[in-house]
């Protein structure tokens, strides 16, 4: 029997499943929001009861996209509280509960003696789910909350795992993960194709578009290729708004975003020696600029930072919040340096030319100084790899010896 491609596997699922969850990584970006929205609307047209979850605040630069109330910060449902004891020893005469001051008392009344308490247990009750996909996260810990609190749901259900970062572990039932398309959205553009026919209306194809113009930075990222050109036009023919996509996510800034764009462009430290550059931003600085909810970091790394003239590698740390730092390096220099592996050394990851990490339980100031010290010693140990590995441009001398007078 001929084995089934991850695209027919998938298929496959979602036509057997009917209450399907959707979920993205914790920081939710345009990719994921859009990937996310476009498939919970697709599902929801060929008639699967759907959830779509979203761990992590949405950026204001967001809020144009339609419908954004139907993401859910969690299963979108209420679980049961299973409390579990021994019914025989001793045995169980009558069950009971009050409301008290606003709190809830069970009471288990037993024939003789006392419960031992030890011995009670609690768990969640099942959520009642036949399939899971998760879009745009290498690891299932990017879904933060949502994985850390019900590991057992994860590994109950299957999951249908799609994403385009060479980093992603393959966590899935079935997976469909393509290191070559610029994001998410593309490839969910072709199982959506899939489904059926005139699924890709307006509404969808803007969901689409927003996915792989943010994660190309419209187009002028390196990760931009003909076919992610081409998917980009079929979804503008369709009826995407590209205008107001590039207006509201790459475009628009408040004003306290520009405030914090002047702070980090003021902390910007070079590395003349190994070509990189890095900057920082405080949760004091995300605090007194009001951007805690509208940093746009990104949007300065890919216009700003990602391009300085003699860098070959940069760095932002951002203290998001106390005791957390959240680093994203960028390269112009794709092929020279691979920050995907960079990112590695401090338990991220990403694509060879943009990547990122989370450090969490130590402040600002001692992130930065592990983090440029291991960032050193590695371009130091690939500059002698590199060095070991050339070939010796060096010419060989020989002294020519007159001709031997045999006369």
């Amino acid at each position: 029997m001929t084995a089934l491609y991850p695209k027919q596997q998938a298929l496959q699922l979602i036509e057997y499943s009917n209450k399907i969850l959707v979920v993205g990584h914790g920081q939710p970006d345009g990719d994921s929001l859009g990937s996310t929205l476009a498939l919970y609307f697709v599902l929801k047209k060929i008639g699967k009861d759907v959830t779509a979850a979203v761990v992590g605040s949405i950026a204001p630069a967001y809020r144009f996209l339609p419908s954004l109330e139907v993401l859910s910060p969690d299963f979108g449902e209420a679980r049961d509280l299973v409390i579990t004891m021994d019914a025989q020893d001793p045995p169980i005469k009558k069950l009971s509960y009050n409301i008290k001051n606003g709190k809830l008392n069970i009471v288990v009344t037993p024939e003789k003696g006392s419960i031992n308490t030890d011995r009670i247990k609690f768990t969640q009750g099942r959520l009642a789910y036949d399939l899971i996909i998760v879009l745009d996260s290498s690891e299932l810990s990017q879904l933060g909350y949502l994985y850390e609190n019900n590991k057992d749901f994860f590994t109950e259900n299957p999951v249908i795992n799609i994403d385009h970062h060479p980093t992603n572990k393959y966590f899935g039932k079935v997976n469909i993960v393509d290191p070559e398309a610029s994001s998410t959205a593309e490839i969910l553009v072709s199982l959506i194709e899939s489904m059926g026919p005139n699924l890709i209306e307006a509404t969808i194809a803007t969901y689409l578009l927003t996915g792989i113009i943010y994660d190309t930075w419209s187009f002028q990222n390196t990760n931009t290729t003909p076919k992610s050109l081409t998917v980009a036009a079929q979804l503008c023919a369709a009826g995407a708004r590209k205008e107001e996509i590039v207006q509201n996510v790459l475009k628009a800034k408040p004003v306290s975003t520009l405030k914090l764009w002047g702070r980090i462009l003021a902390n910007i430290m070079e590395d003349k020696e190994y070509r990189f550059i890095w900057s920082k931003v405080s949760y004091q600085d995300l605090q007194e600029c009001g951007a805690e909810e509208e940093t746009q970091t990104s949007a300065l790394m890919n216009q700003f930072l990602g391009h300085a003239l003699g860098a070959d590698l940069v760095l932002l740390l951002k203290e998001e919040k106390p005791q957390k730092v959240v680093g994203s390096f960028r390269t112009s220099k794709e092929g020279v340096v691979n920050v995907a592996k960079i990112a590695k050394l401090f338990g991220g990851g990403g694509h060879p030319a943009a990547a990122g990490f989370v450090i969490e339980g130590k402040p600002l100031e001692e992130v930065e100084s592990e983090v440029i010290e291991k960032i050193r010693a590695y371009l130091k140990e690939e500059r002698e790899k590199q060095q070991a590995t050339s070939p010796e441009k060096t010419q060989e001398i020989q002294k020519e010896e007159p001709p031997k007078d045999n006369s």
